[in-house]
């Protein structure tokens, strides 16, 4: 869920509306394709190879380590995430993702790295300065919302580039329900209407993936409900909308954003008592599987949000919760407790699962081809 680690021309709403009924944004069409080289480098990949390409790591400060610089060049890293304190000016971060591609060039892997962050706009955006300005709340509550969330698609997705990254952790699709709960605090959703926050996520999903980055519809099956202090960052939460609501109202951003082919969804850690009883939904094979997969058809890449999460503190440490997730379908793991050793933990545990067969050998090469897939069409 992350909170903000800082304080803080367009296209006609016709043209935006007409992407989502077409189905086809300018992201699918040059998406399209899969590449050739995929599974030729599968399968050369041995058990920590393949585990780490799905993990996504984080450091602290400035400097990346020279330890995940080595991993990267061994083929053992999939991605990095960026957080204010990682960034001092965008001259200093365009010279640190130089160096991460220059070790990536080294490793058995010629996929890029995911070199994310979270530029949602307004108060969350790690990249600055770098467009949106415009906070999702002020785009949803503007006169022309789907023009408006076009234009940050555009502007988000300029930022990154400028930088060298490829991924942006946006846009947020929580329809959220009271003024002033977790998500409207921090001004984190388009609108209270469903409606509203489909067409602006998508319209900036087509935007910004027509400029060559890739976007990730959050946080399914949506946060909307949460309190103000129903934070999954640092306890546990379960919402308890009936399944009809979720599905009618918390689901339906999202498929839209399937419908203009998003690249990527993350999960929520709330649990959602009407879907699964027992486990938040990035463990939830019912959840990603079920209504994720099955019900809304996504054909992408499921990524957990962040694995240190205070909601997920039963299910056992980094490397119990790596597995969990990994067998609940997740393809993307994300480690952004801005240490190294997070992320190395991750990598051990999900290489010893699949060596030991607790994760399905079919599944996780589904998953890994997923991943490397998409990679590979960043770059």
């Amino acid at each position: 869920m992350r909170i903000p680690d800082r304080p803080i021309s367009r296209r006609s709403a016709l043209m935006a509306g007409a992407t989502l009924v077409g189905g086809l944004g300018l992201g699918g069409i040059a998406r399209a394709a899969t590449p050739t080289s995929t599974g030729r480098q599968m399968a050369q990949l041995g058990p920590t190879q393949q585990a780490g390409q799905r993990v996504i790591f984080s450091y602290p400060g400035p400097t990346p380590p020279s330890t995940l610089l080595d991993m990267i060049s061994a083929g053992e890293v999939g991605g990095v995430i960026f957080f204010g304190e990682n960034i001092t000016s965008l001259d200093q971060i365009s010279t640190v993702v130089a160096e991460l591609k220059a070790a990536n060039a080294e490793s058995p892997v010629d996929a890029p790295l995911l070199l994310m962050t979270d530029q949602e706009g307004g108060l969350i955006r790690r990249i600055r300065p770098g467009e949106p300005t415009l906070s999702e709340k002020q785009i949803g509550a503007s006169a022309d919302p789907t023009g408006a969330a076009h234009d940050a698609g555009i502007g988000a997705a300029q930022t990154l580039a400028g930088v060298g990254m490829n991924t942006n952790l946006a846009p947020v699709l929580d329809v959220f329900r009271q003024a002033g709960n977790f998500d409207d605090q921090f001004q984190r959703s388009y609108s209270s209407d469903a409606n509203v926050c489909a067409a602006c996520g998508a319209a900036f999903i087509t935007a910004q993936q027509g400029l060559g980055i890739a976007a990730t519809a959050k946080h399914f099956p949506g946060l909307g409900a949460a309190t103000r202090s129903q934070n999954t960052d640092l306890t546990t939460v379960t919402l308890t909308q009936s399944a009809d609501e979720i599905r009618n109202v918390d689901e339906l951003p999202f498929g839209a954003a399937i419908t203009v082919r998003v690249d990527m969804v993350m999960t929520s850690w709330a649990v959602y008592p009407a879907l699964d009883p027992d486990f938040p939904a990035g463990l939830s094979a019912a959840i990603v599987q079920g209504e994720l997969r099955h019900r809304l058809g996504f054909r992408g890449v499921t990524i957990t949000d962040a694995l240190e999460a205070g909601a997920v503190a039963p299910f056992g440490d980094t490397g119990a919760r790596s597995v969990l997730a990994a067998q609940a379908g997740m393809d993307v793991l994300l480690c952004s407790a801005r240490d190294i050793t997070q992320g190395t933990a991750a990598v051990q545990a999900v290489a010893a699962a699949l060596q030991g067969f607790q994760l399905n050998p079919g599944h996780s090469r589904q998953a890994l081809r997923r991943v490397l897939d998409l990679r590979q069409q960043l770059g």
